[in-house]
């Protein structure tokens, strides 16, 4: 089977945003990149798949600027993709989720592929339209919240769970297929320092991101980072019952929460 991971570099969650200059991103410099968290489970599920079906190939591809690119596609490397590709694309570029799409279709079709992986939503925009807007691209079935996906060696083709208001649902895909992961089989691993140092020796492809920005329907005008917290107030309260009564007076009288 010949699985496409597709990957997209997010600051660490434990990263203190900023501001540009001019108000309208967040400042990257300095900042640490990592893989979007769903992300980390597809490249997971692409490796188990990889091992349970034999001759499987694994092909991370990501698209973005310098370095934070290249440092994710590394860290895809040394986790057990076989190759990666890289579609640079001109810092401060401004992508929505459909030219984003476009771009990494255009990647995928220079490759054989029977299945494109990707995370359900990245944790930034989250707004989850990659993964339906790429199997429109590849005119092939696309699916998200998926879960437990599986390969059918009696059909040659995918069986999963998919995540849904209040419960599962289990569906079957023919490949090739666009699956959009919410959860692999188990958690994703951690890569070790052999494969680590391995992989800063690896080649990665890289292709120019040409134009395909300025298809961008949407156009940032502003980023604001949330007011500061004025903190807790603590409640003084020899008894769990005299707490709840202070509260809701406070609720009631100064927060004006109840009527």
């Amino acid at each position: 089977m010949e699985i496409v991971v597709l990957i997209k570099p997010v600051p660490e969650p434990e990263t203190k945003l900023r501001p540009t200059a001019d108000g309208r991103a967040f400042d990257g410099e300095g900042v640490k990149f990592v893989l979007a968290g769903y992300d980390e489970s597809a490249v997971e599920q692409a490796l188990l798949l990889k091992e349970s079906v034999a001759g499987s190939k694994v092909r991370a591809i990501t698209a973005g600027p310098a370095p934070r690119s290249e440092e994710v596609l590394r860290a895809a490397l040394a986790l057990g993709c076989d190759m990666a590709t890289w579609v640079e694309i001109p810092k401060g570029a401004d992508l929505d989720p459909l030219a984003s799409a476009r771009i990494l279709a255009t990647a995928v079709h220079r490759y054989p592929h029977d299945l494109v992986l990707t995370g359900k939503q990245s944790l930034e925009d989250e707004s989850g339209l990659v993964g339906p807007a790429l199997g429109a691209l590849l005119n092939v079935p696309d699916f998200g919240g998926v879960a437990d996906l599986r390969y059918d060696e009696a059909s040659g083709g995918l069986r999963f769970q998919r995540v849904v208001e209040g419960g599962n649902e289990a569906l079957a895909s023919p490949l090739p297929c666009v699956i959009a992961l919410q959860q692999a089989w188990n958690d994703p691993r951690t890569a070790k320092l052999p494969n680590i140092l391995k992989s800063r020796k690896m080649p990665i492809e890289r292709i120019e991101g040409g134009h395909e920005p300025l298809l961008s329907q949407q156009r940032r005008v502003a980023f604001r980072l949330p007011a500061p917290r004025t903190g807790a107030r603590m409640i003084d309260h020899t008894t769990p019952e005299e707490a709840a009564e202070k509260l809701v007076r406070i609720l009631k009288e100064e927060a004006r929460v109840f009527p």
